[in-house]
């Protein structure tokens, strides 16, 4: 079962960027986009690359992905896990 868990403050991560977060194991990458937050496995499908290092761009070129999880091109061979986000107050809570 899923739970929600804290992983960042929202004073942590400002509005077009994004940070690695590790919760229950996982590496996370968590961004915020116009002062949403977005959170999606951190390794690339296709080649392994990290997702939290800035713009989501393939180094394969076969897809893009947008920090919103969203695809702009064609999705790769599976498409990247997103996990459920929710700000309770300061916090960001990823849903693991």
């Amino acid at each position: 079962m899923a739970d929600f868990v804290k992983a960042a403050r929202t004073t942590e991560i400002e509005p077009g960027q994004a940070r690695l977060v590790e919760v229950k194991g996982k590496q996370i990458a968590l961004f915020n986009v116009d002062s949403q937050f977005f959170a999606l496995d951190n390794t690339c499908t296709h080649r392994g690359g990290p997702l939290a290092d800035g713009e989501v761009t393939c180094p394969a070129r076969r897809h893009i992905r947008r920090s919103d999880g969203r695809s702009r091109r064609s999705a790769g061979p599976r498409a990247v896990v997103r996990y459920g986000v929710r700000a309770t107050g300061t916090d960001i809570e990823v849903e693991v």
